[in-house]
């Protein structure tokens, strides 16, 4: 091989490398939802005590067993802080990936600050006492469903733009959707109808995220 060849090389092996670390840190976009998920229901199901109608899942962060919940969010955290990373290599700087990015450092500070315990859960420990880590994960949480709620309609926007009307529409309605169980469990909070819209609004968040890094993986 001449050394012009070489060189001629050097680059498409580079963009090759770039490449793959985008589709990389996309790719975490795509597993944090069903790994933050299906955690979090098999916790629901399986701790003692706990009711899916009546119980927030940040409460699973407490009792013997609440390090599984507090590792769930943490790693759910890293992996959407890693994916917003992945979404500005691919798609440009801009609002979008910096607010998933929050949503992300939100998640980490979820798991820092515990939830106080509440409405019998751990079963056995009283509740209704607020500390300063329930504070700061109440919080940190409406932060990051904010930021989220954000990313959603500045994506919106821009699939607009870009002529992706089923993305635009698609992004807006989660947005709505989300902010809706969110401030439906703020102001009813206790209410079994109200837990389990904004239960179903984590999972539509979620879902939303997995649709949105493979339709980027494959762009990429």
């Amino acid at each position: 091989m001449t050394t012009a060849t070489a060189h001629a090389g050097t680059p498409s092996r580079a963009c090759d490398r770039e490449s793959a670390v985008t589709r990389s840190l996309l790719g975490y976009g795509v597993i944090a939802g069903p790994i933050y998920v299906g955690v979090s229901l098999t916790e629901a199901l399986t701790r003692d005590g706990f009711e899916l109608t009546r119980h927030a899942w940040s409460l699973l962060a407490n009792g013997d067993l609440g390090w599984i919940h507090i590792t769930n969010l943490v790693l759910a955290g890293a992996m959407t802080i890693a994916f917003a990373a992945g979404l500005r290599r691919a798609a440009g700087r801009g609002w979008a990936p910096r607010l998933l990015a929050v949503y992300g450092l939100s998640l980490l500070a979820a798991g820092a600050f515990r939830a106080d315990p509440a409405q019998g859960f751990p079963r056995g420990v009283p509740g209704g006492e607020v500390s300063w880590h329930g504070i700061a994960h109440l919080a940190s949480g409406g932060v990051g469903f904010a930021c989220l709620v954000a990313a959603c309609f500045v994506l919106a926007r821009r699939f607009a733009r870009s002529g992706r009307a089923a993305w635009a529409w698609g992004s807006r309605a989660t947005g709505a959707l989300f902010a809706a169980g969110f401030l439906a469990m703020v102001s009813a909070a206790g209410a079994a109808w109200s837990n389990l819209a904004f239960t179903g609004a984590v999972v539509l968040g979620w879902a939303w995220i997995g649709a949105l890094a493979v339709h980027v993986y494959r762009n990429a």
